[in-house]
């Protein structure tokens, strides 16, 4: 490479990165931005171009020139690692060292940053070919020990290093990751965590004298190798990086006399404490991962349980003093921390502790603070619910003469006024959301910290489950009543058409409603059936609960019929109702076999299920403690039976269906909890006596179910189909559903008919369209629940002849219409897909050639027009939509069929 071919290559990164058109001698159009990345990526595709990505970074001054020959080394050495000699790596590797020494404080952080990742790249794939790759970390110490500039290039080279150490690389097989790992892990990896907390312990003496913003960046840097030493993966598990939740800290032996040692635990603390972030939440960040080591790094239980004392009274004065916790990002990690430090200590050890009453107390005082002010912690609630949910649950397990005297009644006190707070606050801010109009986020539409809560919340409340629920009560027959005040004055109008403070109020009642439903559900679905449980009751306050719960959804479904739709809730508390249902389905509705056998047979009735026969064998001496806590409930729900209550519930999802078309999302929650219902075997049962569902199986059109009808829906229908066919070829089902499989398929059929008769011009009508992803989208459905050689033989013959060759007549008429053509195919491929060898003929039938021919001719047909249209650049945006899902799934179609064992070859 010459000066003028730099210039060149200087150009086309300016290009590249700033957008402005380059121009070159003897060329008229200039250089677009992409024509630049083609030609730059040229140095990534051969080894001989190292020569010059090195003369670009000696000569070119252009720091984006120097960034592309960095980023193209990093390629090449990757990819063509094998075609170096030992001493050609060591060169390079030394080469770049040197650069950055002597470059490294003049370069900008995105440049220094891709050489560092070379030198740790060359390193990582370089560790056992000589010595020297394993040196790294007393090279660096070259750079701590110069200029600030140098110390700061030091730890980053050192943060890198970990970080490539510790995430496999693409292209080696894991054995070589760990491989390297564990050797790192062993010679490397403490020295650089020593490295790390001396650079904090000089920042802390005041050894280093630069300016603040120098020493900020030291910290920081500092903190984060300690925070990266770590979170290594110390045992090879490979832990997910996208969750926050930290597991045991499965720290080396060898590393014992630092992690006990107090100085360690004070200096981060001392950090946490006189910082400001980044620096102060990565210090807290390392205190959460120290906490979190694993148990038998202490040689005593002495020792640890000094460890946790340090711990809980830096806690302990954090709390009181409220240090850092003004910051967002201090805070969240501080709930974190709270979190963690239950799962990683045992209660008993916790009550132990000295200063543990006073800390308890600080840790209420914190989390019912955090919870009225929601606005700013709705992310890290759920951090701090987790620890109470944590204290509660391992309660039964402490004797209560251990530790402190009275903490188990302290900690009812401070969780009785955790959960009243959390009621409270979640109630109130629907509100300050409203009223805010648009100001605050509702932190009902962030489904992740609303399930995060949600999850902790049953154990939280059992703990004291009468005053809870009493309060819950007091809040939930007030609201009620407002609604149904404010409903009647509604009648059957949409809200939308009432004064703007109706409007409001209606707002407010149905988001506080919302909230309760939520939490009902929530509780309810936490009820326990084991024998240590059932005894106390708790079932009648699920009840009284339910009950109010169920009248709400009663109102709920009488406005929606009775205006026809017009007049409905909001989609949050239907959303909410569902919520209710599904943990209510799976916690009071998988006896019901069981209990219409013990009732069939306190009537004398003569006919047993085998899972009756099994219960009465089990059960002679009367009913079990399971049927009674049973029937207390239902009992105490008063709303009849649980046949009526079911009845209820399955009512309102149809009318769900119904009257919420539009709502894509309710649709789709409606229709997950119909299909949960009947995959259950008792649920199942008990779908199948229903009136309701007797009338989707009879119905399941667009005329009675608009949803049906809409585009958006479209893979809706599949699980509709999917749902109401399962039930329909359950044992008894045709008979209790009063309908033939046959009759079931009729409309589709009758569908499938009229489209059938159309000529090709007048099938690519665009009324077509719509009919045939619906029809499809039916069938696949339908081919889903077929699980066996009789079911799958009926709807075969129902479809030969008359029905197959409109597959391929689609293929041919919409092959360019990908959404026609994808609901096509994936029919077909479930269809022809041989599972639990349903695809099972007798050997004189001709049905397995007949099969595989319709699947050939829609292949063949589809195949053949998309060789003939033109090819797609690509870099269309949409070439896998367009062309490569089509050709994916016809050649899954051409697998399946070619591998379903019903054609011989």
């Amino acid at each position: 490479m010459d000066a003028q071919q730099l210039a060149q290559v200087e150009a086309l990164c300016e290009t590249l990165y700033t957008g402005i058109p380059a121009k070159f001698e003897g060329s008229s159009e200039p250089i677009s931005r992409n024509d630049a990345q083609q030609r730059l990526l040229s140095l990534q595709t051969d080894a001989k171009f190292i020569p010059q990505c090195q003369y670009i970074l000696d000569n070119s001054k252009s720091q984006y020139a120097c960034l592309v020959a960095s980023n193209s080394l990093i390629e090449l050495i990757t990819i063509h690692w094998n075609s170096f000699t030992v001493p050609q790596r060591i060169d390079i590797r030394n080469y770049v060292l040197g650069y950055l020494a002597n470059n490294g404080p003049n370069l900008q952080d995105y440049l220094v940053l891709s050489l560092i990742k070379l030198v740790c790249r060359i390193t990582k794939l370089g560790w056992f070919d000589d010595s020297t790759h394993r040196e790294l970390a007393d090279d660096v110490q070259k750079f701590l020990q110069a200029t600030v500039e140098h110390c700061i290039l030091g730890l980053k080279i050192l943060n890198q290093l970990v970080d490539e150490l510790n995430i496999p690389t693409t292209g080696r097989t894991l054995t070589q990751h760990r491989k390297t790992s564990v050797s790192f892990r062993d010679v490397c990896l403490f020295k650089v965590f020593q490295l790390g907390l001396t650079s904090l312990k000089q920042l802390q003496g005041g050894t280093i004298n630069t300016d603040p913003a120098k020493k900020a960046t030291l910290g920081e840097q500092a903190l984060s190798l300690t925070v990266r030493c770590l979170n290594f993966d110390f045992i090879g598990t490979n832990p997910d990086e996208s969750t926050e939740d930290v597991g045991t800290i499965q720290a080396p032996t060898s590393w014992r006399s630092i992690m006990s040692d107090s100085n360690t635990t004070d200096l981060l603390f001392y950090f946490y404490a006189n910082t400001e972030p980044p620096q102060s939440s990565k210090a807290m960040e390392a205190i959460i991962l120290l906490s979190s080591v694993r148990r038998s790094l202490f040689p005593s239980d002495k020792e640890r349980a000094a460890f946790l004392g340090r711990l809980i009274n830096g806690i302990r004065e954090m709390l009181s003093k409220r240090t850092g916790l003004q910051h967002q990002d201090n805070y969240h990690q501080f709930c974190r921390l709270l979190g963690r430090l239950k799962a990683n200590y045992q209660l008993s050890e916790l009550v132990k502790a000295e200063g543990y009453m006073e800390w308890l107390e600080l840790a209420a005082s914190f989390t019912v603070q955090s919870i009225q002010n929601w606005q700013y912690s709705t992310n890290s609630i759920h951090y701090l619910l987790a620890l109470w949910a944590r204290l509660v649950a391992a309660v039964p397990y402490v004797r209560p003469e251990t530790g402190a005297r009275g903490h188990v009644s302290h900690l009812e006190k401070q969780v009785l006024l955790v959960a009243e707070t959390y009621v409270e606050s979640m109630l109130g801010s629907v509100e300050s959301v409203i009223m805010s109009e648009g100001g605050l986020d509702d932190p009902l539409d962030d489904d992740g910290s609303l399930k995060e809560q949600l999850d902790r919340l049953p154990v939280i409340c059992r703990f004291q489950y009468g005053p809870v629920a009493n309060m819950i009560l007091q809040k939930f027959d007030p609201l009620m009543t407002q609604y149904r005040d404010i409903v009647s004055a509604i009648g059957n109008n949409s809200t939308s058409a009432a004064p703007p403070d109706v409007q409001t109020r209606v707002a407010i009642v149905e988001g506080q409603l919302t909230w309760l439903t939520y939490m009902v559900g929530a509780i309810v679905g936490g009820h326990s059936w084991s024998s240590a449980h059932m005894s106390e009751g708790q079932e009648t306050i699920d009840a009284s609960l339910s009950r109010r719960v169920l009248q709400l959804s009663q109102g709920m479904d009488y406005r929606l019929t009775s205006s026809n739709g017009v007049s409905r809730s909001t989609p949050g508390l239907e959303q909410a109702m569902l919520y209710y249902f599904q943990n209510f389905r799976r916690v009071y509705m998988f006896m019901w076999d069981q209990m219409s056998t013990s009732s069939s047979d306190s009537g004398g009735g003569e006919h047993l299920t085998v899972v009756g026969m099994m219960t009465a064998k089990l059960d002679s001496g009367g009913p079990s403690t399971k049927q009674k806590v049973y029937q207390r409930m239902f009992e105490h729900l008063g709303m009849g039976e649980h046949t009526a209550v079911a009845n209820l519930i399955v009512t309102k999802m149809g009318n769900n269906l119904k009257y919420w078309p539009e709502d894509q999302d309710l649709i789709g929650k409606t229709l997950d909890l119909l299909h949960d219902m009947a995959q259950g075997y008792s649920s199942s049962k008990l779908l199948l006596t229903l009136e309701t569902v007797q009338f989707l199986a009879r119905h399941h059109t667009e005329d009675h179910f608009p949803f049906l009808g809409i585009p958006g829906n479209a893979r809706h229908r599949t699980t509709f189909h999917a749902t109401l066919t399962r039930l329909l070829l359950s044992p008894n089902g045709e008979q209790k559903l009063g309908l033939t499989f046959e009759q079931f398929l009729q409309p589709i059929v009758n569908k499938m008919t009229q489209l059938g008769n159309l000529s090709p011009t007048d099938l690519r009508q665009e009324q077509c369209r719509i009919a045939l992803i619906g029809v499809f989208r039916d069938l696949r459905g339908i081919t889903a629940s077929l699980h066996n050689r009789k079911t799958y033989g009926a709807l075969f013959d129902i479809l030969h002849p008359n029905q197959l060759p409109l597959l391929a007549k689609v293929a041919d008429v919409w092959h360019d219409q990908t959404d026609v053509i994808i609901s096509l195919l994936r029919f077909l491929n479930e269809f022809c897909h041989n599972k639990a060898n349903r695809v099972n003929f007798d050997q004189s039938s001709p049905n397995g050639i007949l099969l595989f021919r319709c699947t050939s001719e829609v292949v063949c047909a589809f195949g053949a027009r998309l060789l003939s249209m033109p090819a797609l650049s690509s870099n269309d945006p949409e070439i896998y939509k367009k062309r490569y899902k089509g050709l994916a799934l016809a050649l899954s179609v051409l697998n399946s069929a070619l591998g379903g064992n019903y054609v011989c070859f």
